[in-house]
Parts: structure tokens; sequence; C-alpha cells
């Protein structure tokens, strides 16, 4: 496949110049269910939530392969405005001009004509997935992380609360990117991703049998 051809080439020959973006949600308020210490007899009970009224967001991520660093913001819905904004910020972490890679999906407010105009005019090149093909997005391992450290066994009250609790991750994590369970959590996530299309673990689908 040539999507797949381009983004291998990006990964492979151009990490320092690749980055990866998509969004991760919705986040609802509400608790979740995850593990932690609890006395014996007395387990950590989830309350039942009848009235969500906060809402949901989304948080729009980007990663940078080459420096192993993930950011981003929560906003209220997905759109080409906020799409376009996430990519003037990963233009913004290379500011020499040269070309970058973004590999995201192609939802349609990733590739509307707008954000092709600008992605041309500040030499961004846009990798797109196939359908279907969310494993080949490396940003994709680093939600399996954020999920866990950030919404596991977790009961917050807001979204302002969540949003700070998220920050505080990507803080911690960017300053320990190798750390054990950080990347104990990525191979768990990468695995799921691929396992859910029948992938096999070097990266493309199995061919089918003859």
């Amino acid at each position: 496949d040539a999507k797949l051809d381009r983004i291998e080439y990006a990964l492979n020959d151009r990490p320092d110049r690749t980055f990866a973006f998509d969004e991760f949600g919705p986040l609802g308020i509400r608790p979740t269910a995850g593990t932690c210490w609890a006395r014996q007899g007395r387990p950590d009970r989830i309350p039942a939530t009848f009235h969500r009224t906060h809402g949901v967001r989304y948080f729009h991520g980007c990663y940078s392969v080459g420096d192993d660093t993930l950011w981003g913001v929560n906003r209220r819905r997905k759109g080409a405005g906020h799409s376009l904004a996430a990519l003037k910020s990963i233009r913004a972490a290379r500011p020499d001009g040269a070309p970058i890679y973004v590999v995201l999906d192609n939802l349609s407010a990733h590739k509307g004509a707008k954000i092709r105009r600008w992605a041309a005019k500040n030499k961004v090149e846009l990798c797109f997935t196939p359908t279907n093909a969310s494993w080949a997005n490396p940003i994709e391992a680093h939600f399996g992380p954020l999920r866990q450290f950030t919404l596991a066994n977790s009961n917050h009250p807001n979204h302002p609360t969540q949003t700070r609790a998220l920050h505080a991750y990507l803080r911690w994590r960017n300053a320990n990117a190798r750390h054990p369970d950080v990347l104990a959590a990525q191979r768990r996530e990468r695995a799921r991703i691929r396992s859910e299309k029948g992938i096999r673990w070097g990266g493309r689908p199995l061919n089918p049998a003859a």
C-alpha cells in the first residue's frame, strides 16, 4: 500500500522530521475502573452516576517521533480548526522551515482544503493512514499509558481537574519516556490495536492464505 510505504519511509528514514497527530476520546466525567491498593475486605467501590451534565472533551494529541515527546490540548469537539491548530503546534516544533512529515488518520476534519493549502505552504507532508489502520499511526500506542495513568481508577469531579491530571502526566511522561511502566503500557496498547484487525507484529496486514 502506497500510504503505508510512505509512513514507513518517514518513520525509518526521517524520524527526526516525523510527527503524529490524533484525537483521544471522548473523555467524559464519570468514575472509571482501574487498579489500586485497598484494605483487605474493603475494595474500592465505583459510585453510580445517573446524571452526567459535564459533556465530553477530546484530547488533540501530538507526538514527536524523533524527540519521543507527547503534547496536546483538550477540546470540546473535533473539527478542522482544532486539527489545524495542532498541526501548527507541530510545525512550530521544527521552525527551521525544512519539510516535516505528520502521520494522521483520514478523518474528514484532518484533510480539508484549508488544511491542505496550509500544509503545502508550510512544507508539511500529511501522511494519511489507510482506512481501518490506526495501528500505523505511532501516536496510538502512547494513548495506552495516557489512559492507564490519568483515567484508570479515577473519579474526576469536572473537566478542569481531569485536564490538569492529563497535563501532569504529560510533563512526567516526557521527563520519563523510557520508564518501564510507560514502555509496558505502550506494548500492551500496541498489541491490542494490532490484534483487533488481525495484524501481525511486523505491521502489515497478513496476506490471505492461498
